[in-house]
């Protein structure tokens, strides 16, 4: 499992990074033209975009953070114990529980933009949508794989101090 672990760590961590990095650009995006143009249909629009921004953000720093701990230290720190990790994964999945669910419920659950004329934006918010819960889902296997390393530290007898490795 170790060797999984040492593995398949740097793949979720970029794989989150990255489709942060989609998510940032397209919250980004959207934010600098209602910004400019004042052309959001609601303040929720404008709101629920923003807070994607922050989610993304945060992700992509705490992302970038952990997989250069873990780069340099494995077994070593604090910080890449299983309790640092629980804390920052269940932060990161509560914002994209967030995020996904309320852009969700703001598109009605997806656009078809050949029929709708309300939202300025179509296709940049349906893909916002979609890689909101692909970022949910991410987070979400990170979050169980590092639950059932807890559970091994536990029974090894390091408690969840212990390291994921």
């Amino acid at each position: 499992m170790d060797t999984h672990m040492r593995r398949g760590h740097p793949i979720t961590l970029g794989l989150m990074i990255f489709f942060g990095i989609i998510e940032l650009s397209l919250s980004a995006w959207l934010t600098s033209q209602f910004n400019k143009h004042n052309n959001n249909r609601t303040t929720d629009e404008r709101d629920r975009v923003r807070f994607t921004l922050f989610a993304s953000t945060w992700t992509i720093a705490f992302s970038a953070l952990f997989l250069m701990l873990f780069a340099h230290s494995p077994n070593g720190s604090m910080l890449t114990s299983v309790l640092s990790h629980l804390v920052f994964l269940g932060l990161t999945w509560i914002a994209w529980t967030a995020a996904a669910a309320a852009v969700t419920q703001m598109l009605g659950g997806g656009l078809n933009c050949k029929t709708q004329d309300v939202f300025v934006y179509c296709d940049q918010l349906n893909a916002l949508e979609a890689f909101a819960w692909v970022e949910w889902l991410l987070v979400t296997f990170a979050i169980l794989v590092v639950m059932i390393r807890g559970i091994t530290s536990a029974r090894r007898g390091d408690g969840v101090r212990g390291h994921l490795v």
